[in-house]
């Protein structure tokens, strides 16, 4: 349940250089997505659903009118980078942070609204909250893990060439062939990922089942907004090492782009800024 929470985070930040072809259009429609994709995890009575719409409707305008401008700033410095053709380890890493600080803000912001709604859960709903996690996890576990390891490097990159395709056009040879190297370079990189996951979850499920204790506010807090307070060593070295490969794949994908590719990038960024301009939120803004 707790990942569709933060899907509102990663949709506005992340996602901006990876995956969603409108984000303005779904953006407009996440107080009708949300709540219907919660459903996969928790299943809230009328009074829940009530109060969980209002408070969503209240999170969506606060996001729109304090955040979006920081976003627009945020996709203006990203196209200053290819226009340039400094799309470089180091910008990279900078664009990154901003953009987890961005999510940190939305974490923040939703935590309060996240504890009220999961202390009112009947022991009933946590069980099939519970169960529910668990099937998402045997889903992923059985995706990413079952499969050997040959295929699981293939699939990684045929999701990224998906992805790269979205936002480029289609890869050269020498461009497929960089991130075929790419993803064999992380090898069994699931496993890490997905134990991690699993970590995640069995915390999150203790500390939901003691959800009425003093305690529970500020361990919500740290599930929600300092996860990687969490993390073993392993894993942060891990996550670490995947971020450092997945910057250096960009900057060599951007070094053999062509023009062609360059500009349909560009063409992308100003979508995304055109879709969030076109919120009437947004517009209602005086800065804007």
């Amino acid at each position: 349940m707790l990942r569709r929470l933060k899907f509102l985070a990663l949709l506005l930040t992340l996602s901006l250089a990876l995956g969603c072809n409108r984000v303005g259009l779904a953006y407009r429609n996440l107080d009708v997505i949300i709540p219907w994709t919660l459903n996969d995890y928790l299943d809230m009575n009328a009074g829940q659903k009530s109060w969980f719409n209002d408070s969503l409707k209240q999170h969506l305008a606060w996001h729109c009118t304090t955040q979006l401008p920081g976003y627009l700033d945020w996709l203006d410095r990203l196209q200053t980078m290819v226009d340039s053709n400094q799309v470089t380890d180091a910008a990279l890493q900078t664009r990154t942070v901003e953009a987890k600080q961005a999510i940190g803000e939305i974490a923040r912001e939703i935590t309060p609204t996240a504890v009220q709604l999961l202390q009112g859960l009947d022991d009933q709903q946590v069980k099939e909250m519970n169960d529910a996690l668990a099937k998402d996890l045997r889903k992923r576990q059985d995706e990413y893990l079952k499969p050997p390891l040959p295929q699981q490097i293939k699939e990684r990159a045929e999701r990224m060439s998906k992805r790269l395709d979205a936002w480029i056009g289609p890869l050269s040879t020498r461009q497929q062939s960089r991130v075929m190297a790419w993803s064999a370079a992380l090898g069994d990189q699931n496993t890490e990922w997905i134990g991690n996951r699993a970590r995640w979850q069995a915390q999150f499920i203790d500390a939901v089942q003691q959800r009425q204790s003093a305690d529970f506010p500020r361990r919500m807090q740290q599930l929600l907004v300092d996860r990687e307070s969490l993390w073993t060593p392993e894993y942060r070295s891990a996550y670490a090492q995947t971020e450092a490969a997945a910057r250096s794949l960009i900057v060599d994908l951007m070094a053999e782009s062509t023009a062609q590719q360059r500009l349909k990038l560009t063409q992308k960024i100003d979508a995304v800024r055109s879709d969030f301009k076109a919120l009437k939120c947004l517009k209602a803004t005086p800065s804007q």
